[in-house]
C-alpha cells in the first residue's frame, strides 16, 4: 500500500507514531515518496552543508497545509509561513546503524 495514506500512523499516538524513513544519514541524494506511485524516486543529490544527520522521513496520514501554517506562525510569531502540502516531516534518532530507507520505524 501506498507509505503515505496506506501505513497507519500508530496505536500509541502521538507518544509513538510509525514513521516511513526515506533517506539516512550516508545516502548521497536525497529520496522522496513519489505521490502518485508510492514508490521512492530520487529528489536531488545531496550538497555536504546538507546531509541528513538522522533518519528522515514522514509519519504517515498526516498532512502540513493551512493549520500547520497557523500553528508555525502562532508560536513563532512570524508572518506568511505556509505548509508544505506534504506529510509532516520527521528526523529519527537511533543508537544503532540503519543501512537503508525505505522502512517503516516506530518513533
Amino acid at each position: 500500500s501506498h507509505p503515505w495514506h496506506g501505513i497507519p500512523i500508530g496505536p500509541k499516538t502521538p507518544e509513538v507514531v510509525s514513521s516511513f524513513i526515506e533517506v539516512i544519514p550516508s545516502d548521497t541524494v536525497k529520496y522522496e515518496v513519489d505521490k502518485l506511485t508510492g514508490y521512492l524516486k530520487i529528489d536531488r543529490p545531496q550538497k555536504f552543508s546538507n546531509i541528513v544527520p538522522a533518519l528522515y522521513g514522514f509519519v504517515p496520514q498526516t498532512y502540513c497545509h493551512d493549520s500547520v501554517a497557523e500553528y508555525c506562525m502562532e508560536k513563532t510569531g512570524r508572518e506568511g509561513i505556509v505548509g508544505d502540502q506534504d506529510p509532516l516531516d520527521i528526523c529519527v534518532l537511533t543508537e544503532r546503524e540503519v543501512t537503508h530507507g525505505n522502512i517503516i520505524v516506530n518513533a
